[in-house]
């Protein structure tokens, strides 16, 4: 019999070289060991309530009476939730076309697509135009929606730091184009070197690869880096020169842990850079519910603006969002509580700024409760998580364990990864999920576990990895930068 459409070997190839590890072998094994009894430590994911953040209270608030708006009309309403919640609730449900369970416009709400207006307005210091902001099913679709309008084939390709989201290789292999790495320098603190953009794009073009577009991932994931106003400087000047659109991942903006570099937006730097750039350079920059204070990942409430983008194609992203009819509308409503937020003076004011700071100055201490744990152990050496969610400590893998894990069929670092899982129940995504240098190894873990248990966590992994270090040394040398 002829095989069957959706049988393996007849799928469509692209869907095969997806390659997504953040959801990939580690956990899949965690998985198994949770079902068996195990107590496991999702450190995979940037999951910040399955780790136990706490929903802030206002907005929870209002989708709780947006879903469920026969409240409003409850005499004893106001002995339940504040009045600015009441008023806020009634303020988005005249929004929508018929309450939550109605459809949007494809591009989300008007009114919501104002109010992020006003927040990029407000952040940067100049205008934004609500026609050009469209909401999403979080970041990642509208990155994956832009994605696919930029690639027409495999001879297309975009630039991508390296380590990588692997968002970005996943969804470059599903619309068959080529992704075009380029390193950042560990040394340097995950910088970001120009010349290096010049090389791999030489490199492309010597493969007959045409590079049209560039990702930043600002503040980084998983290198935890933020990039200073000099360095988007040159990035946006490069894009300008090689006529690359320039695609902001900015999703983590809130997540900064250091005061020396605070985050400062593509937009912003553009826009202040004048003509001919800041008329010239195609900018497309992401935001989500899912990061930050909110932390509201299973919400999927995202956005992307776009810069310099010709209405016509602004009209096809359009038609394109248009076949998904519209983004969820509870998520448009996140969105524009975390973009609108409430104001000095509001009554629930106190509150929304005592949980909000409290999540990232908590944050902050995890960050170098985290760095400072791993460069005690034997053979790690980790960099300071400057802002995002995440850890990427290098491993310095001595030779035996290297060989153990070519005889045991694995990449070294998910051979590591895995003998950590086992070992401590503490599931980590390997280096080179994301990319790494030849011959160097990594892992990402989230610094999202709650403050008091993270010196057990860290205390358990360096058990674990010094006995590992122990095991494998034979005294000869190791993997390193």
């Amino acid at each position: 019999m002829a095989p069957k459409a959706l049988d393996y070997d007849s799928l469509n190839e692209n869907v095969k070289k997806v390659q997504y590890a953040v959801r990939g072998e580690l956990y899949l094994r965690a998985s198994e060991l949770q079902k068996e009894g195990k107590k496991i430590i999702f450190t995979n994911v940037g999951n910040p309530h399955a780790l136990g953040q706490k929903p802030l209270t206002f907005p929870r608030q209002v989708i709780a009476l947006c879903q469920a708006p026969f409240l409003l009309d409850d005499p004893n309403v106001g002995l339940l939730f504040p009045a600015d919640a009441i008023a806020r609730a009634k303020h988005y449900l005249a929004m929508t076309s018929g309450g939550l369970g109605a459809y949007s416009d494809s591009r989300g709400m008007p009114g919501v697509r104002k109010e992020v207006a006003n927040f990029i307005e407000r952040r940067d210091g100049y205008p934004s135009d609500p026609e050009v902001i469209f909401l999403t099913d979080g970041a990642s679709k509208g990155v994956m929606q832009i994605l696919n309008t930029i690639i027409r084939g495999e001879g297309d390709g975009v630039l991508v730091p390296v380590p990588q989201y692997p968002l970005y290789s996943a969804a470059i292999s599903l619309f068959g184009g080529s992704l075009v790495p380029y390193y950042l320098e560990e040394t340097a603190n995950w910088g970001l070197d120009v010349n290096q953009l010049r090389q791999s794009v030489a490199q492309a073009h010597s493969k007959g690869i045409t590079v049209r577009a560039m990702v930043i991932i600002n503040p980084g994931n998983p290198t935890g880096q933020c990039l200073s106003e000099a360095n988007l400087r040159e990035i946006l000047h490069y894009c300008y020169q090689e006529n690359l659109v320039l695609l902001g991942d900015e999703v983590y903006q809130q997540n900064i842990y250091q005061d020396e570099r605070p985050f400062i937006s593509a937009r912003k730097v553009l826009m202040g850079m004048g003509p001919p750039v800041s008329k010239e350079v195609q900018l497309v920059s992401f935001h989500t519910v899912s990061k930050g204070y909110f932390g509201e990942c299973g919400q999927r409430g995202g956005y992307f603006e776009m810069t310099n983008i010709p209405p016509k194609t602004v009209d096809e992203i359009y038609k394109v969002a248009s076949v998904s009819l519209s983004p969820n509308v509870p998520a448009q409503i996140f969105m524009g509580l975390m973009v609108n937020p409430l104001k000095p003076g509001d009554l629930s004011y106190e509150q929304f700024i005592r949980e909000s700071k409290g999540i990232i100055e908590s944050l902050r201490r995890r960050a170098r409760m985290m760095t400072d744990g791993f460069n005690s152990c034997k053979n790690v050496i980790c960099n300071f998580t400057e802002g995002a969610m995440y850890s990427f400590p290098q491993i310095r893998l001595p030779p035996k364990a290297i060989e153990a894990a070519k005889k045991a069929g694995k990449v070294p670092d998910v051979f590591y990864c895995l003998k950590l899982l086992e070992a401590t129940g503490i599931s980590t995504v390997p280096g080179s999920g994301f990319g790494q240098k030849e011959g160097v190894f990594h892992l990402r873990t989230t610094i999202l576990p709650a403050e008091e248990e993270m010196p057990e966590i860290m205390s358990s992994f360096k058990k674990f990895n010094d006995e590992f270090m122990e095991q494998y040394d034979d005294h000869s040398g190791y993997s390193r930068l």
